[in-house]
């Protein structure tokens, strides 16, 4: 996505909000939604949203001018995908079945099917992944070594972990030193998803 976690949140609530209003929030209600005193710090995170081509600015009212970057409006290329159920960052736990969905930018897509999941843990907070989190899944079964992976553990259990691969052993590692490394045969583990995206409500 090329963005910083409050950048995705910025714009997931401007995406929320637009979709339905029918127009922007203010730089004023932007700050307040995420207790952000100063307006100009809520202008430079804007900024930075329009430079990367997720935001542009309408010439309506001033004060609600900003758009969702899609060519046809602001609302027009929303795309609702499923939240699957709960993901753990932590130990191994189930996948839970909800009947849920949450709108997100067309670019926000990965390459194949996309889903999301709810993070219940702590185990990759220094990868910005925090309990009560959702994170955006392109669905696919092979990773890089390094990259956040939804992974299916011994046919029974998910969890969301780093990926590393050295031979034939697969280390599931955590971004938080409380927890262990995880270490499994391949035949152990399944990839279900790659992490390409992160949302946060406060």
């Amino acid at each position: 996505m090329g963005l910083t976690p409050r950048q995705a949140e910025i714009l997931q609530f401007i995406t929320e909000y637009t979709l339905q209003r029918g127009y922007a929030p203010t730089l004023q209600e932007i700050g307040a939604r995420f207790e952000l005193s100063s307006v100009a710090t809520v202008h430079k995170h804007v900024g930075q949203l329009v430079a990367k081509g997720y935001l542009r600015r309408g010439r309506r009212n001033a004060s609600r001018d900003l758009e969702v970057v899609d060519g046809e409006g602001p609302t027009s290329q929303l795309v609702r995908v499923p939240v699957l159920g709960t993901v753990a960052a932590g130990y191994p736990i189930e996948a839970l079945e909800d009947r849920e969905e949450i709108a997100l930018p067309e670019q926000w897509l990965g390459k194949g099917r996309t889903y999301a999941l709810r993070v219940r843990g702590d185990s990759m907070i220094d990868e910005q992944i925090r309990d009560g989190d959702t994170v955006v899944v392109e669905a696919r079964e092979v990773a890089r070594n390094g990259e956040t992976v939804i992974a299916l553990v011994e046919g029974d259990s998910v969890t969301v972990k780093q990926y590393y691969r050295d031979g034939s052993l697969i280390r599931l590692q955590p971004a938080n030193p409380a927890y262990p490394v995880l270490e499994f045969p391949e035949e152990s583990v399944r990839v279900q998803g790659v992490v390409v995206g992160v949302l946060r409500r406060f």
